[in-house]
Parts: structure tokens; C-alpha cells; sequence
């Protein structure tokens, strides 16, 4: 176990569960959501804002900060506290994902990824070795292995893929266990496998067998349906040990993180909130606004009655969709200042509710309401 890192589940309400995650830069009250700062920064909200908001822990991504301003330079600035200035908990993810996202420009072997940065057009080679040492010079205080990650498998050429795929993240998470230096970062595995079963429940077993302090659900949220996915993720954490907190990766809709919980994950981070903030739509108790309609050309209403955000506290719709007219910056950044309190908030009752004995009415509510 990491120095400085522990878990403790302290409820349940079926297989929902709140817990206590201590890192050596704060303590994450689970479940929890965390705000995507990709490249340091979840983008137009301050650091105190955030803290303000309710946010707990952030997620930033390696890949991009290896390729601006390069991992070195931050390790110089105090890793990503110091050059953020973020002082509570950080979670890296490796990377992997968003390499292999870039199809036209890599290859992909045993070694790890050679791939043209979009950057500079330069050759680079990620590796489950400098993932990892990558992360420690950005000093966060949870790690994620490399790993390979492919689409649901349609056909039998795919299920394959997915089994070569899984077994290849295997062999890199062994690499990656024998890279670590640091004893005060923890490292998370990544469970892979598609939308088979039993291929996950092989992944998470033999992860388990590499001693690592968490895991994740890798390669979801990538087309199949949402029924599928829950029980994709029940069936690896029935082999995860309930002492180990458990991360759903890149996931999504209010819907998807509840859902989550039900199944015993711990941890979430998406895109979803900063970006449907940007493009003008806000998450509330009733469902999705999308302020650009003209419906809320001259409503006077916040735009979540129930919100106590400085957003819905100060503004109305019609001031909101002004803004977003005009193309007026702010627009996105109130919206976005929204989204984030509502995932927190959210977050917050979904904690309240398995103490209480209540999740399963509260998670009946939320698949109720719409989000899109």
C-alpha cells in the first residue's frame, strides 16, 4: 500500500457504498466525482472556485501534459499542486486512451505505443514504463497503468481483439507495477474486456493478483447499452476486493453515475458537465436545459430553482441565453460553474441517500429524469 493512502468503507445500501479515500493530499469522500482538468485545469473555472463547488479530487490527463509543457518542466513547479496550484488530491490517467484514439497516427506492439504527435508531427513512444514515470513527475496522487483499449466486439475477429487487447493490458500492468519508484503515489489497474464477462472477470482477477491499491473499468462507455455495461462492471468487482476503491472511467449522464453506484464504484470522471456547459445545455432537477431556446428568451427564473450555486443564486435564464447569443464568454463559464455544482450536489445526495437506507428510490428518480 502507498504511504499516505488508504480506504475505508464506511455504509452500504445493497452493493452502493460510501467510503473515505486518504491520500497524501487530502481525503475524497466516495462516491465522488471528479472534474476533468485535462490539461491542468477544468477549463474557465478557478482552483478556488472548484474547492467552492464542492469538488474534492481532480483528473488530469498524462498524454497531454507530457506533450505541453512535458512532464520534467512540471516536476521542476512541485509537481501538478505546485504548478496548478490545486493543493487537494490529483488522479492521472496514462494516457492510453487518448493515443490510441489517434487510429491514423500510431502503431501499436508489445513494446507500447509509437505514435506522430499531433503536436509537432515528432515520433514518440509511450510505454507502460515511462506512464508511469511520467505520473510520478507529475506527483499525483493516484496513478493509472497503460493500457489498451478497443470497442465492444460485434463479431468473433473482434472478440478476439478484445482478448488479445485484454491480455496485453495484463502484461503491461505487470510492467508497469515493476516500474513504480515512488512510495507515497498509488497506482490504479485497468480492467479490460469489452462487453464480455467473463473476459473482465479474468482481467480484474489477475490485476488483483499485482498488489495494485485500486481498479478501474476501462473500455466502457463506448457503445453499448447501458444495461450491458452495469453488468459489466458487477461482474469485475465481484472479484475486486471490497477493501480496494473501484474507478468507472470517462462515464457520463447523471443516469451512468448512479447507475454506477449501484454497482459498487466508488470513483467517476467525464467531460460531460464542462462540456455541456460550453455548448449552452445545464443539468437540473427536472432534466436538461438547453438555454439557447427561445423559450427562455424572457424567463425570469434561475436556472435550477433547486441549485445553491452562484449561478442559479445571481442569474436567471434569460440573462443565460443573452449571453450565449451574443457569444459573450461568460455564458459558458456560468453554465459550466452550474454543471459542476449539480454533478456535486448530486454526488452528495447519492452519499446521503445509501446512509439513509434510501438509494435505490433515489437512483429510480434519476434513471427517470431526462439528461439529454
Amino acid at each position: 500500500m502507498a504511504d499516505g493512502f488508504s480506504f475505508e468503507v464506511i455504509g452500504r445500501d445493497g452493493d452502493a457504498r460510501t467510503g473515505r479515500l486518504a491520500t497524501p493530499h487530502g481525503v475524497v469522500d466516495t462516491p465522488a466525482f471528479m472534474p476533468v482538468a485535462t490539461y491542468g485545469a477544468v477549463r474557465g473555472v478557478a482552483m478556488p472556485e472548484l474547492e467552492q463547488l464542492g469538488a474534492q479530487i481532480l483528473l488530469s490527463n498524462t498524454y497531454h501534459l507530457e506533450e505541453r509543457p512535458g512532464s520534467a518542466l512540471i516536476a521542476e513547479h512541485g509537481g501538478l499542486h505546485g504548478f496548478t496550484g490545486w493543493r487537494g488530491p490529483w488522479l492521472t490517467d496514462s494516457g492510453g486512451y487518448q493515443v490510441t484514439s489517434l487510429a491514423h497516427r500510431l502503431r501499436l506492439d508489445e513494446q507500447g505505443v509509437t505514435f506522430a504527435s499531433p503536436i509537432d508531427g515528432r515520433r514518440r513512444l509511450l510505454t507502460p514504463e515511462s506512464a508511469i514515470e511520467s505520473q510520478e513527475n507529475l506527483g499525483s496522487d493516484i496513478a493509472m497503468v497503460l493500457d489498451e483499449c478497443v470497442p465492444k466486439a460485434p463479431d468473433d475477429a473482434s472478440t478476439r481483439r478484445l482478448q488479445s487487447a485484454a491480455e496485453r493490458t495484463m502484461r503491461w500492468a505487470e510492467r508497469s507495477a515493476r516500474a513504480r519508484r515512488r512510495s507515497d503515489q498509488a497506482v490504479f489497474g485497468i480492467v479490460q474486456g469489452g462487453t464480455d464477462a467473463s473476459l473482465r472477470k479474468w482481467s480484474a482477477s489477475g490485476l488483483v493478483g499485482l498488489g495494485f491499491e485500486g481498479f478501474a473499468h476501462g473500455g466502457l462507455g463506448l457503445g453499448e447499452e447501458p444495461e450491458q455495461r452495469n453488468d459489466m462492471v458487477a461482474s469485475a468487482n465481484a472479484v475486486i476486493p471490497a477493501s480496494a476503491p473501484r474507478y468507472l472511467m470517462g462515464l457520463g449522464y447523471p443516469a451512468d453515475l448512479v447507475n454506477g453506484v449501484a454497482a459498487g464504484v466508488d470513483l467517476f470522471d467525464c467531460v460531460i458537465p464542462s462540456r455541456h456547459g460550453r455548448h449552452g445545455v445545464l443539468f437540473t432537477g427536472s432534466g436538461a436545459l438547453k438555454i439557447r431556446n427561445a423559450q427562455y428568451k424572457n424567463d425570469p427564473t434561475p436556472p435550477d430553482p433547486e441549485c445553491d450555486c452562484s449561478t442559479c443564486g445571481r442569474h436567471s435564464r434569460a440573462y443565460l441565453r443573452h449571453l450565449f447569443q451574443t457569444k459573450e464568454t461568460l455564458g459558458a463559464r456560468l453554465a459550466t460553474v452550474h454543471n459542476m455544482r449539480f454533478y456535486m450536489r448530486l454526488l452528495e445526495r447519492v452519499r446521503a441517500a445509501i446512509a439513509d437506507g434510501t438509494f435505490a428510490a433515489l437512483r429510480l428518480h434519476i434513471n427517470e429524469v431526462p439528461a439529454r
